[in-house]
């Protein structure tokens, strides 16, 4: 994982870190359908020091893959009807991870339109829920990792510019400036107004 991670020019020892590095890249995931990808334009991090994290309260059979090694995916289902995925970070046993926000649909943008029935290109990918029912993302990529799994990263670009700002959809630890987006994409979930 760390010559993998070197040749991308990837640092996952952090969330923080992580959350801001990854945007620019891209997210690749090879389905039986045929190759989506997507460029990751919006991130959040969560740590376990986090009160917002999943990992704040320790490690349960819900939450066990955030506690994997750095690459892991964690996917997690909310509201009773959404999956939404993270990619973890820092040691093992740490608790933390990024939480992929929306992306910028490069490949495979029919089989995404058809899976979120949306023609719509800009409202395809510009948030957690919506990306990865366009990417086919779900309780399956749960545990695998970015080196060996289904679920790959692929460099990008280099954002010209990068919003830092308090994270959104959260009820606790909401001033923490843990969320990053690449400014003036128009596939970012939700703007400044």
């Amino acid at each position: 994982m760390d010559e993998y991670l070197r040749e991308l020019g990837l640092d996952l020892s952090d969330c923080v870190i992580a959350a801001k590095q990854l945007l620019g890249y891209k997210l690749v995931h090879e389905t039986q359908y045929g190759r989506i990808s997507g460029y990751i334009v919006e991130t959040e991090a969560y740590h376990n020091t986090d009160p917002a994290s999943h990992s704040f309260r320790g490690q349960t059979k819900r939450n066990t893959s955030v506690f994997q090694r750095s690459g892991t995916i964690y996917v997690y289902f909310t509201y009773g009807m959404h999956w939404c995925m993270n990619i973890v970070t820092g040691n093992e046993g740490d608790g933390q991870a990024v939480l992929i926000r929306a992306l910028e649909p490069i490949e495979g943008v029919k089989i995404m339109q058809q899976y979120r029935k949306q023609d719509n290109l800009i409202q395809l990918t510009n948030g957690p829920a919506k990306l990865t029912k366009a990417i086919l993302v779900n309780k399956e990529q749960d545990g695998t990792n970015l080196l060996d799994g289904p679920l790959r990263l692929e460099k990008g670009f280099k954002p010209k510019k990068i919003v830092v700002s308090p994270r959104i959809g959260i009820k606790q630890a909401v001033e923490y400036p843990w969320r990053f987006y690449i400014s003036d994409n128009k596939f970012v979930s939700k703007l400044k107004k």
